[in-house]
């Protein structure tokens, strides 16, 4: 019997909430599959990605309410909106279709991510220290934050009450208010504690936050009971596959390639192209990229045009791409090459960075469920595959997670452990 429904809209969020609780021994599962059969999960904790960042915000709205219906309906007990912790995304309409589906009178949503800089005060939402806006989020070229005020933001995409409140601490009452509660969090501290609240006062049965917030749920819903599960033995050669624009990730590559990494940029014409990787250059590029993954431990495949992303963008321009098609054929473009060196006995453990990227590395290969097994840092994921037969390992983490020695770092852990 499911006892937590977590929604997410993209892959890697999914996975960096979901494995809050498969760390600690709590069945999860992580599934790109909104209509997955409620019935037959054995789950205690199923994360559905909708995948619903990027589309039209009633689209998404329309996706996140027939889910959080069908759960209802299959007697789950609570439901947690999953929300990107630097509020990207199509949060106000899918805020709103989870209360509406509902029929409760209120949603907590606590939006920081503690952890990873992200703290919500005075119901301003801070990465690193500065309002969101003014972070790398906010010059996003796909999904630019536009406000700070986390109701501001909300009350765009929705025609629903939305209040702002400090942290709750014991004895405090939960407001009466109706609506979206939206309650500030500089620490776990103010996490747990507001979420104790809203426990105790019967209002967690529906809830929205990201993977900070999700941190404090096994232990306050009383299901953080078993051992954390230990770290696998993992093949010490890492192919990192980066589709992510962020500057946290820019850095942590050119980190990676000063300390020896062999740096590979994909051109706009192998990332635009259809089809590209089935021509006959493309057969040829593949055995060359085989090649450097058998004469290199550490590699890296990116996206990315050296000094900045110019000539792609003038590349699509002459193709006549907008932006939305030109993040779907990168994303596709590296699915397939991912899918077409995936048996090569020179590839070890997979990075994925940047929720476009997993997932489209996942769909091309064949793979709709992964299963979260650990963190090797905070946000970046450890999980596990089945694919014809054989398990595989794949590390995961949104372009905005990390600090700027991550890729190096976790090769060396991979190669010590």
């Amino acid at each position: 019997m499911i006892l937590l429904l977590i929604i997410a809209d993209d892959f890697t969020g999914a996975l960096d909430t979901g494995v809050q609780f498969a760390a600690r021994g709590i069945r999860t599962r992580v599934v790109v599959e909104p209509d997955v059969d409620f019935t037959a999960c054995e789950a205690e904790v199923l994360v559905v990605d909708t995948e619903t960042r990027h589309l039209p915000a009633a689209n998404a709205y329309d996706g996140v309410f027939r889910l959080t219906e069908r759960a209802l309906r299959a007697g789950v007990s609570y439901i947690y909106k999953k929300t990107d912790s630097a509020l990207r995304g199509n949060i106000g309409a899918e805020l709103a279709a989870l209360l509406k589906a509902s029929g409760c009178r209120y949603l907590p949503f606590l939006p920081a991510f503690p952890q990873m800089g992200r703290i919500t005060r005075g119901g301003v939402h801070y990465v690193d220290g500065v309002p969101v806006t003014e972070s790398p989020f906010g010059i996003d070229p796909f999904d630019p934050v536009k406000h700070s005020v986390v109701t501001d933001l909300i009350a765009e995409q929705c025609d629903l009450a939305v209040r702002s409140f400090p942290a709750l601490a014991a004895g405090d009452s939960v407001p009466r208010d109706e609506g979206i509660l939206v309650f500030d969090a500089a620490d776990d501290g103010d996490l747990y504690s507001t979420g104790s609240q809203l426990l105790g006062q019967g209002g967690l049965h529906i809830m929205a936050g990201c993977a900070g917030f999700g941190a404090v749920l096994p232990e306050l819903l009383g299901i953080a009971a078993e051992t954390p599960r230990p770290l696998p033995e993992l093949d010490p050669r890492l192919l990192v596959v980066c589709g992510s624009v962020n500057p946290i990730t820019l850095a942590q590559l050119d980190r990676a390639e000063s300390a020896g990494f062999t740096r590979l940029r994909l051109t706009p014409r192998q990332k635009l192209e259809p089809g590209y990787w089935q021509s006959g250059e493309g057969r040829t590029e593949l055995t060359r990229i085989e090649e450097m993954l058998a004469a290199s431990p550490h590699c890296i495949i990116e996206t990315n045009d050296r000094g900045g992303n110019q000539p792609t963008a003038d590349y699509a321009a002459r193709l006549g791409i907008d932006r939305e098609t030109l993040r779907i054929r990168i994303a596709g473009s590296l699915g397939c090459l991912v899918n077409s060196i995936f048996t090569s006995p020179s590839l070890g453990t997979l990075l994925l960075t940047g929720g476009d990227t997993l997932l489209q590395c996942m769909s091309c290969i064949g793979v709709r469920e992964l299963e979260p097994l650990c963190e090797l840092e905070n946000g970046v994921v450890l999980a596990s595959f089945t694919y014809n037969g054989c398990t595989r390992h794949v590390i995961t983490k949104s372009g905005g997670f990390g600090q700027e020695s991550l890729l190096t770092d976790l090769a060396a852990r991979i190669a010590r452990h």
